[in-house]
C-alpha cells in the first residue's frame, strides 16, 4: 500500500520547502522509512503568514451559511476518501486500521457539527437606558490562527481547530506533526478541494520550537490553539501571553478510573479496557490510574488482565489487529522505565510489562496491581498501554486520590448508585467525566481540561468563543 510524500500547503498550493529540506517518516510497526515530509523554513512561514492574512480578509466576509456549505463539502470528501486516508494514518501512526477509519469518519461529523454551529454565532440587542440609543453586541472573527497538533490523533486534533476557525470566519495555519504528516495533509486537502479560498487554510512542518517561536509572536497571528504536553503548553502559553494572544490549551492528563463497590464489573472492564488500550494507550484522555474498591479489586484486576491478554497486538494493517505499536522508540524506552520503577517500589505485574519482539515499537498490554502512590506510573502521564491499579476503602478516599495530581483533563467512574454519581460529578476535578461508559468526546460537548491540563474547549459551542471577539456598539439617533 503506497504512502505519499507530504508537502507544505501555502496560499492554496501544495509545494516543497523553499530550500528543499525534508524529514523522514517512519512506520512504527517496522521502523522503516516510508516517505518524506517537507521541512519549512522562515521564508516558508513568511509566505504562509501573508497568505493567512489575505485569506482572512476574504473569508471573514463570506456569509456563515456559505462557509457552512463549503465545510460540509469537505466532510463529504473525508467520507469518500476514508479508506485511503485510514490506511495512510495507520502506516505513519501505527494504530489499527479500524481505529484509523473511525478517526477519519469522526472528522466528517466534527466538520458538519461546526459548520452548522457557525450559523448560531449570535450577537444581541441590549435594552438601552435611552430610547434614542440602540445598543448592540457584535461577534467578529478574531483573525488568523496558529494551531499546533500532536501525532497521536493527527486528524482528530487538527479537525477541531480547523473547523472552529473556519466556521467563525478565521483563517488558520496548522503546524502538524512531522511523525504523522500525511493524514493531516489529507484533511486539509479535503478543505481545499471543497472550495476553501487560497490562504484560508495552511499547513507547515519543520522544527517545532522554531515554528512556534516564529508564529506565536508574529503580529499576523491573533489566536493560538495547542494540543500536547503540559510542559510545552505552559511554554507556549507564556509566549502567547507576552504578546496578548488568545490561547486554547488542551494538555496532558492522568485520568483516574473509580470502580465503586457497587459497580457493574463486566461493564467496567469492557469499557475501561477498550479505552485504556485504544491507540496503545497513547491518548490524552486514556484511563490510567485505576482506583478500585477493596472488595472488588481482585476480581476487577483478574478480569482486566484477561482482557489485556486477549488483545491481538500487531501491525495495524494486519487483519484482526486490536492494538498496534507505540509511535516511536522513545515511547518503548519510557514504558520500560515505568515498569522497572513500579516493580522496584512493590507493584505486581499481572500481565505484560515488556517489549514484544525486536522489530518495531511493540509493547505488551500491561496491568499492574498494588501500585504504590510514589510509583512514577501513578504520578507521571504514562501515555502507553499500562493500567495501574490501586485499592480504596471509601469513595471520599478515591476522590481525594483522583484530585491529588495537578492534571484535570478526563476521569471515569463506574457505580450503580445515583448518589455516588452525583457526588463524583460535583467533586472530581476534571474537564470531562464519563460515568458507566467509555470516553465519548462528541463534537457538541466541551472538550478540554482544568488545572494543569489546560483551559478553553475544543468542542461544544464553548469552542467557538475563543475564535471570536465580542464588541459593544452603541448608536445614538441624532
Amino acid at each position: 500500500m503506497s504512502y505519499p510524500n507530504t508537502q507544505l500547503l501555502i496560499d492554496g498550493q501544495w509545494q516543497d520547502a523553499a530550500d528543499g529540506r525534508t524529514l523522514p517518516v517512519l512506520n512504527p510497526a517496522t521502523g522503516a522509512e516510508i516517505g518524506r515530509v517537507a521541512h519549512a523554513g522562515i521564508a516558508d512561514l513568511d509566505r504562509a503568514l501573508a497568505a493567512a492574512q489575505k485569506g482572512f480578509e476574504a473569508w471573514r466576509d463570506v456569509p456563515a451559511i456559505e462557509r457552512g456549505r463549503i465545510m460540509r463539502r469537505a466532510a463529504g470528501l473525508m467520507r469518500e476518501r476514508a479508506d485511503g486516508i485510514a490506511a495512510i494514518l495507520t502506516q505513519e501512526n501505527g494504530k489499527p486500521l479500524a481505529e484509523a477509519k473511525i478517526e477519519t469518519m469522526a472528522a466528517a461529523d466534527i466538520i458538519e457539527w461546526f459548520a452548522d454551529e457557525g450559523m448560531r454565532v449570535y450577537g444581541r440587542i441590549v435594552p438601552s437606558r435611552n430610547p434614542a440609543v440602540r445598543q448592540l453586541v457584535i461577534k467578529d472573527p478574531v483573525g488568523p490562527v496558529a494551531a499546533f497538533t500532536p501525532w497521536n490523533f493527527p486528524i482528530n486534533q487538527a479537525v477541531r481547530k480547523v473547523s472552529a476557525a473556519l466556521t467563525t470566519g478565521c483563517s488558520i495555519i496548522v503546524k502538524a506533526p512531522e511523525e504523522t504528516p500525511a493524514a493531516p495533509a489529507a484533511l486539509l486537502r479535503a478543505f481545499v478541494d471543497a472550495g476553501v479560498p487560497a490562504g484560508v487554510v495552511g499547513l507547515v512542518y519543520g522544527t517545532p520550537a522554531e515554528i512556534s517561536g516564529y508564529l506565536i509572536p508574529h503580529p499576523v497571528i491573533r489566536k493560538i490553539s495547542f494540543t500536547g504536553s503540559t510542559v510545552v503548553g505552559k511554554q507556549l502559553a507564556a509566549l502567547a501571553g507576552q504578546h496578548m494572544k488568545r490561547v486554547t490549551m488542551e494538555l496532558g492528563g492522568h485520568a483516574p478510573v473509580i470502580v465503586a463497590e457497587d459497580a457493574d464489573l463486566e461493564l467496567a472492564v469492557k469499557s475501561s479496557g477498550a479505552a485504556k488500550f485504544r491507540n496503545a494507550g497513547q491518548v490524552c484522555i486514556s484511563p490510567t490510574r485505576f482506583l478500585v474498591h477493596e472488595s472488588v479489586r481482585n476480581d476487577f484486576a483478574a478480569a482486566l488482565a484477561r482482557h489485556a491478554q486477549a488483545l491481538k497486538v500487531g501491525d495495524g494493517l494486519a487483519e484482526g489487529t486490536q492494538m498496534g505499536p507505540l509511535a516511536n522508540p522513545r515511547r518503548v524506552v519510557a514504558m520500560t522505565s515505568l515498569m522497572e520503577d513500579a516493580v522496584e517500589r512493590g507493584a505486581t505485574v499481572a500481565t505484560g510489562g515488556a517489549r514484544i519482539g525486536e522489530a518495531g515499537n511493540f509493547f505488551a498490554p500491561t496491568v499492574l496491581t498494588d501500585v504504590p502512590l510514589d510509583a512514577k506510573v501513578f504520578n507521571d502521564e504514562p501515555f502507553g498501554p499500562v493500567a495501574a491499579i490501586r485499592a480504596f476503602n471509601t469513595l471520599e478516599e478515591a476522590i481525594a486520590e483522583a484530585n491529588r495530581l495537578p492534571y484535570g483533563l478526563a476521569a471515569y467512574a463506574f457505580t450503580r448508585s445515583l448518589k455516588n454519581a452525583h457526588l463524583l460529578s460535583q467533586r472530581i476535578e476534571a474537564g470531562m467525566l464519563w460515568v458507566n461508559q467509555p470516553a465519548l468526546p462528541l463534537p457538541e460537548m466541551p472538550f478540554g481540561g482544568v488545572k494543569d491540563s489546560g483551559y478553553g474547549s475544543e468542542g461544544g459551542p464553548e469552542a467557538l468563543e475563543a475564535y471570536l471577539n465580542s464588541r459593544a456598539v452603541s448608536i445614538a439617533n441624532v
